[in-house]
């Protein structure tokens, strides 16, 4: 068992159950979320390209916020938690 605690509200003390670490990103669906601050998605696209290159992953999703002091829109969590195997949410400046 895995807690998990968001920093943006008060801690419910709740645990949550994480899937299994994949033991393999080979063709895998990886999902990229960028802050929607300047060159993280280009950040994020070069991630893309080294777990390509390196671990073989195969289709790549990418959303972005429109800006970083907003949270991702719940569909667009929920799309990535429905088609990702994986995903990375990544900072830019």
């Amino acid at each position: 068992m895995t807690t998990l605690l968001d920093p943006t509200t008060t801690p419910s003390g709740q645990d949550v159950r994480l899937p299994a670490p994949l033991a393999s990103l080979r063709g895998k669906r990886l999902g990229l979320l960028g802050n929607g601050k300047r060159h993280a998605a280009e950040l994020l696209r070069m991630v893309a390209e080294e777990l390509r290159a390196r671990h073989g992953v195969g289709e790549v999703i990418f959303r972005e916020k429109p800006d970083a002091g907003r949270i991702a829109a719940n569909e667009v969590l929920a799309e990535l938690a429905e088609r990702c195997d994986a995903a990375i949410a990544g900072v830019g400046d």
